[in-house]
């Protein structure tokens, strides 16, 4: 039991860890309320509602009713205390019965910047279907092993939730904050809405079925998670191979072994892989230099770093700035 509580605090720490360090930077809502038959199209139009370079994740939360949702091949019916995400913005679509009218929600929604949550309301009739729409900007989508391991789409049903009740709660919640906004209301629910994301990553966790592999599946492995909470404890430490075999309890190659079989990488490059994307969130959202900012990551040149972040990110660390920026300005 001990050490099952261990393993399970290591990764929460470093799911934790993840999403507190890279951001959840910001969020979108608005409220979704159509009735008798209609359908969207499948464009991912809340994904363009972002803008810049930041990865945008759009979602949906069922607060009454229900619908349809598809996704390329599969349908699935939404009910309420429903939460999807779709981690790279796949276009989908949403309706209700068959041959309804056509509805454009995002091409709907009144210009930004918005005193109160915009409510879209489509046909007549008693409302069958009550959705809060948007998106999080979440940087944490830069860490390549968390990126890589993410699914099309993140789907959690609060009636059959391990914990329900606190799902529940959480929805009932967000829909309050958004039914009666006061003073901090939309901070509320920017919070409100990460939990949410969270336990979508931490369902996806817990409902991964053995032999999977990826960075989640590797919380999921006593040995792994408690090896990723070291090196999320204290990045710049002088990190080696033996070093962290030894505190998790494995031989040097069993170690290596796991790393690659589930993460594709070795435990050296993780550490590099975690050092140079919390520099990308530094450059990102300070004012630091970029010497400075190489320093930090462990570097001893700024040259050095700049060749080894722009082989990870595709871009030198002054336009990754100035891209990062613009699109968290957006």
């Amino acid at each position: 039991m001990a050490a099952r509580t261990a393993h399970d605090a290591a990764m929460r720490d470093v799911l934790s860890d993840v999403l507190r360090c890279i951001r959840l930077s910001g969020s979108l809502q608005f409220c979704f309320m159509p009735a008798g038959d209609w359908e969207t199209d499948d464009a991912p139009a809340l994904a363009s509602l972002g803008g810049g370079t930041v990865t945008v994740i759009p979602f949906h939360i069922v607060a009454e009713g229900r619908c349809w949702m598809r996704l390329g091949n599969r349908e699935i019916v939404l009910e309420a205390g429903d939460v999807v995400a779709f981690p790279f913005g796949s276009g989908h679509q949403l309706g209700a019965g068959l041959g309804g009218r056509r509805v454009a929600p995002v091409r709907d929604l009144p210009p930004k910047p918005w005193h109160a949550m915009p409510v879209l309301r489509y046909g007549e009739g008693e409302t069958r279907l009550r959705m809060l729409c948007g998106y999080l900007q979440c940087e944490a989508m830069n860490f390549q092993p968390l990126r890589k391991a993410m699914p099309e789409l993140l789907h959690v049903r609060a009636a059959t939730a391990g914990d329900s009740d606190w799902l529940h709660a959480t929805i009932r919640q967000i829909v309050a904050e958004a039914d009666h906004p006061s003073s901090g209301s939309n901070s509320m629910l920017e919070r409100l809405t990460e939990i949410l994301f969270i336990e979508l990553l931490r369902h996806e966790i817990v409902a991964a079925p053995p032999g999977t592999t990826g960075w989640l599946a590797a919380l999921a492995d006593p040995a792994l998670s408690r090896c990723l909470a070291l090196i999320h404890e204290d990045p710049l430490r002088d990190w080696t191979v033996p070093t962290l075999a030894d505190i998790c309890g494995l031989s040097r190659s069993s170690l290596a072994e796991r790393f690659e079989a589930m993460l594709q990488t070795s435990p050296m490059r993780y550490v590099r892989d975690w050092r140079l994307c919390q520099a990308s969130v530094a450059l990102s959202t300070t004012s630091k230099p970029v010497a400075a900012v190489a320093f930090d990551a462990g570097y001893g040149t700024e040259a050095a770093f700049s060749r080894a972040f722009a082989r990870a990110y595709g871009l030198p660390p002054a336009a990754w700035r100035q891209n990062a920026r613009r699109g968290l300005s957006t």
